[in-house]
C-alpha cells in the first residue's frame, strides 16, 4: 500500500507571545486549515501537551495512518492513542490490524496504544493522537452509544447537544477526551460563558459550515483575547491557557479534543462574559 502523507510541526506559545502577533501570526501558529487532500493522510503535531490533529479523505483507495520520522517510533501507535471521527457525509472504513470498523457520519473509534496497521477507506475521517502509557481496547461507538447532553437555548442562539465519545465514564483512554458538539438550526454560539483549563490543550475542528460561511473563533487570554476566522474543515489549537470558543454565520458542529495532565471534563477555569476583554 503507498505511503501518502504530509506532516507539519508546530512548536508550543506562551501567552505574552500573542499581543505582537499578526493575523498572518496567529493563523500561522493556531490555525490548521488544509488538513484533507485526496488520497492522503495530513498531520499536524504540535508541541502544545504532544498532541497531533489530522485528516484523511481516502475515497475508493485505502489510506495508511503513516508514521512520521517526527514520532520517532516504529509505528504510529507504538506510545500513542488515537480518536477517529468520520467528518463525512458518508460510511467509511477504519480497519485496525485486520479487523474492520464501519463508521457512519459522526461515528468515533478509539484506537488503543499498540495496533500497528490503521487503514482508512471510503469516507473523510478526521484524526486526533495523545501520548498514552498503557493498552486500552479499540472500540467503536455511534451516536446513539454517546452520553448526549443538550445545552443552551434558541433565545440564545445556543441551543446545542454535546455528544462525549471518550472520556473517564465512556470510551476509556489513557488521556484522551474527545467529543463531538452539533449545533441547532438557527444557533451559532458555542463554549459560551467560556472557559480555560490550565492542565489540558484543546483542539476544535470546525466541520458541517456551509460553503462560503465561516466560524469567528476567539482565542487568547480572558482579558485580551483575538478572534481568527475559520471554515469548513479547519481547526484550531488552543493552549491551556488560551479560552476556545466562537459563533458561526450558520450553523456548524465540531470536534472537541483534550489532552493533558487529567481527563476531569469539569477541570475548568471559568470566565464571565464580563470579564472578557
Amino acid at each position: 500500500m503507498e505511503r501518502s502523507y504530509r506532516v507539519e510541526t508546530r512548536y508550543a506559545t506562551a501567552p505574552d507571545q500573542v499581543p505582537g502577533m499578526t493575523t498572518e501570526a496567529l493563523r500561522r501558529r493556531f490555525l490548521a486549515e488544509e488538513l484533507f487532500a485526496p488520497g492522503q493522510a495530513r498531520l499536524l503535531y504540535s508541541h502544545e501537551d504532544r498532541m497531533v490533529i489530522g485528516g484523511v479523505a481516502a475515497g475508493d483507495a485505502p489510506v495508511e495512518l503513516p508514521c512520521p520520522a517526527e514520532l520517532r517510533a516504529e509505528h504510529f501507535l507504538q506510545r500513542r492513542e488515537l480518536g477517529v471521527v468520520n467528518v463525512g457525509e458518508a460510511s467509511g472504513t477504519v480497519t485496525v490490524d485486520g479487523t474492520k470498523h464501519e463508521l457512519g457520519a459522526r461515528e468515533c473509534l478509539y484506537v488503543g496504544r499498540g495496533a500497528r496497521e490503521v487503514s482508512f477507506l471510503g469516507g473523510d475521517f478526521y484524526l486526533v493522537s495523545t501520548p498514552a502509557h498503557t493498552e486500552h481496547p479499540t472500540v467503536r461507538v455511534g451516536l446513539a452509544d454517546a452520553e448526549p447532553v443538550r445545552l443552551g437555548s434558541q433565545e440564545g442562539s445556543n441551543d446545542r447537544t454535546i455528544y462525549k465519545f471518550i472520556h473517564a465514564a465512556g470510551i476509556r483512554s489513557c488521556q484522551l477526551v474527545l467529543g463531538v458538539t452539533v449545533l441547532e438550526p438557527g444557533s451559532m454560539w458555542n463554549t459560551m460563558p467560556c472557559h480555560t483549563h490550565e492542565r489540558r490543550t484543546e483542539a476544535y475542528f470546525y466541520f458541517g459550515l456551509p460553503a462560503g460561511h465561516r466560524v469567528v473563533h476567539l482565542m487568547g487570554r480572558p482579558d485580551e483575547t483575538r478572534n481568527i476566522i475559520v471554515a469548513d474543515r479547519q481547526a484550531v489549537i488552543s493552549p491551556p491557557w488560551s479560552v476556545h470558543c466562537g459563533f458561526g454565520t450558520a450553523a456548524y458542529a465540531f470536534v472537541w479534543a483534550m489532552g493533558g495532565e487529567n481527563q476531569a471534563y469539569d477541570d475548568v477555569e471559568q470566565v464571565a462574559i464580563g470579564e472578557m476583554r
